[in-house]
């Protein structure tokens, strides 16, 4: 409920319109959550920081993940983001939320509402080390496009191969923020680093031999970049990138 909204409930109950029943039922369903019994969906999320809540999938039940969905996708005119979804889910949102859809690489559903205003002249660059790396890329530029930014992608371009990296050296300079995603050692978010002059965000994927503990290895090469300017994900966390550069990119 926004401020005018509440102004015209407060004048109603004040002139005698509505009962005080009407009026306490009123406010405690706007409480800013809507207790489904499974699950307390946050519809001030958007108020308060921007953008709807964001469905995490796993762990939850086809039947979770699509009412969930629906409440959001019912209760919002935003666009709406479910992240680390199977097909499986997808096909379960799909059956209440027509307008869905389904990104196999980004393992995100969505809805797009294209309501979004994007500023064309700043744009989030992600790259990746290699091709595996590539999942978790796609996973943090669609949650950046579906929150209203421009993003383009620079896939395999890896230290093992530093001229192909040296070869994008414009769009490095180019871009707003960057994000990128590596696993093995995680060198390249230090050399990028050493490279750029805006935000560098790290995310250390769990891709590598048996040395690289799943993404361990890469995640306290990151920590301990002397490249400054680098902050650190969590492992695998394409989702938490995107949302972040998302914010730094509509910073003014």
């Amino acid at each position: 409920m926004d401020t005018t909204q509440l102004l015209d409930l407060l004048h109603d109950y004040k002139q005698g319109n509505i009962s005080d029943e009407t009026m306490l039922q009123s406010l405690q369903d706007n409480q800013g959550f809507e207790d489904i019994g499974f699950a307390k969906i946050d519809h001030d999320r958007a108020k308060r920081q921007g953008f709807p809540e964001v469905i995490y999938c796993a762990g939850k039940t086809n039947e979770q993940i699509a009412d969930i969905f629906a409440h959001l996708y019912q209760k919002s005119e935003q666009n709406i983001i479910a992240s680390r979804a199977t097909l499986e889910n997808y096909q379960a949102v799909l059956a209440k939320v027509k307008d869905a859809k389904y990104d196999e690489f980004a393992r995100i559903i969505y809805v797009d509402r294209d309501t979004m205003p994007i500023d064309d002249k700043r744009f989030i660059l992600v790259m990746t080390a290699g091709t595996s790396d590539i999942p978790v890329a796609k996973e943090a530029g669609l949650t950046a496009q579906l929150m209203g930014n421009k993003v383009q992608y620079c896939f395999d371009v890896g230290v093992a191969g530093i001229h192909r990296l040296l070869s994008k050296k414009d769009l490095i300079d180019k871009a707003n923020v960057i994000i990128v995603a590596a696993g093995m050692e995680g060198a390249l978010a230090s050399v990028v680093g050493g490279l750029a002059n805006k935000p560098v965000i790290a995310v250390p994927t769990s891709v590598g031999y048996g040395a690289s503990f799943h993404g361990l290895t890469a995640l306290l090469s990151m920590l301990n970049s002397c490249a400054a300017g680098v902050a650190v994900m969590n492992i695998d966390n394409g989702f938490g990138a995107g949302r972040l550069a998302s914010m730094i990119n509509h910073m003014r």
